[in-house]
C-alpha cells in the first residue's frame, strides 16, 4: 500500500505519516554501524518513509555527515529536517543554548555544508527557554530568532520553519513573525536499552520509576497482542489517531524495525479500541522525566 500522507502545516506540502528519526544512528542510543545505517536510510526511501529528522547536535555534526552519504545521490527523494540551538563542546558536553540571529545563520551554513545540500526542507529551533542557572546562554527573544530563520527562507536556504518542545505562548509569538509549519515533541517508552543508551540516565527509566512506568508498557503490550500487531505499531497508530495534523518520526537502526514502523500507517484503531487505550493511559501515573528536556525548558523557574 502507498504511504499515508498528511499536510505539513498549511504549506500544501504532503509528508509521510511515518518518518525516520536519525539521532540514534550517531549516538545516545547505544552502538551503531555505518553500513547498517546507510542501508536503513536507503530502505526508508524505498518505503516512502522519506521524512528524515536530524540535528547539528546529534553526534556533534556526525549525524548530518552520515546522511550526506545518501543525500549526495538521493537529495530529491528526501524531505530533510534538521535543527539548531543546542551547543556542545568538542568532548560532547552540552554547554549552552544559542538563539541569536548571527548564530542562526552560522548554524544553518554549517548544517548545509555537513549535509552536502543547497537547502533544508524544514529547519527547527531545537530548544528555547532553557534554565539560566544550568547553562551558559545566548538567548534572543523568539521574535529575533524567528526573524533570522525567516531570512534563511527568503534566501532559499530553508523552505519551512519549525520549533521543538516549546510552550504554546512561544509558538504563538513565533508564528506572528513567520509561519511555523511544525512543532516537534517526544513520545518514547521501552525497556530494551543497551549499555551506553542515554535513556538509562533519565529519571523516567531509573530505579523504581522504571518499574512503575513499565506497568503502562505491559498494559499496552497486552492490547497489542489482543489486536495481533507489534507493540510499536499500536503506539504509532494511536499517536496518528490523535489528530490528522500528527506525523511520527520513530528512530531505528535496523531495517526490521523500520519496516515494522512503516506498517503502522496501515493500522486502523476502532472507536472502542481508542477508548480502551485511553482508559489504560488514564489508569497509570507516569513518574520521572526526561532529563534533557527538563533542564532545557525551565527558564525562569528557579
Amino acid at each position: 500500500m502507498p504511504m499515508l500522507l498528511r499536510e505539513l502545516g498549511k504549506t500544501g506540502v504532503m509528508v509521510p505519516v511515518i518518518g525516520l528519526g536519525c539521532m540514534g544512528m550517531s549516538e545516545f542510543y547505544g552502538s551503531s554501524n555505518e553500513v547498517d545505517n546507510i542501508n536503513v536510510l536507503n530502505r526508508s526511501i524505498e518505503l516512502k518513509c522519506n521524512l528524515w529528522d536530524t540535528s547539528d547536535v546529534y553526534g556533534n555534526g556526525h549525524n548530518e555527515m552520515l546522511l550526506s552519504k545518501v543525500l549526495k545521490d538521493r537529495r530529491h527523494d528526501v524531505f530533510l529536517c534538521t535543527k539548531f540551538g543546542i551547543i556542545r563542546s568538542p568532548d560532547g558536553q552540552i554547554t549552552g543554548i544559542n538563539g541569536t540571529p548571527n548564530y542562526v545563520r552560522e548554524a544553518c551554513e554549517k548544517s548545509l555544508k555537513r549535509l552536502g545540500v543547497d537547502y533544508i526542507d524544514l529547519y527547527y529551533q531545537h530548544r528555547v527557554d532553557p534554565n539560566t542557572h544550568l547553562y551558559v546562554l545566548h538567548i534572543s527573544p523568539i521574535e529575533d530568532t524567528v526573524t533570522a530563520m525567516a531570512e534563511l527562507v527568503r534566501d532559499g536556504k530553508v523552505k519551512y520553519l519549525g520549533l521543538s518542545e516549546c510552550s504554546a505562548e512561544i509558538l504563538r509569538r513565533a508564528h506572528k513573525v513567520h509561519p511555523i509549519s511544525a512543532l516537534q515533541g517526544k513520545y518514547s517508552s521501552t525497556n530494551d536499552f543497551e549499555k551506553g543508551d542515554v535513556r538509562i540516565s533519565h529519571s523516567r527509566f531509573a530505579g523504581e520509576n522504571f518499574d512503575k512506568n513499565l506497568v503502562l508498557v505491559n498494559k499496552f503490550n497486552d492490547l497489542a497482542k489482543k489486536k495481533g500487531i507489534p507493540l510499536s505499531q499500536l503506539c504509532l497508530a494511536w499517536n496518528l489517531a490523535q489528530s490528522d495534523k500528527i506525523v511520527t518520526i520513530p528512530g531505528t537502526k535496523k531495517i526490521k524495525y523500520l519496516e515494522e514502523n512503516v506498517g503502522a500507517a496501515d493500522i486502523q484503531l476502532s472507536a472502542d479500541e481508542l477508548s480502551e487505550i485511553r482508559k489504560v493511559i488514564d489508569s497509570v501515573e507516569i513518574v520521572g522525566y526526561r532529563q534533557l528536556s527538563r533542564k532545557l525548558l525551565n527558564l525562569g523557574n528557579k
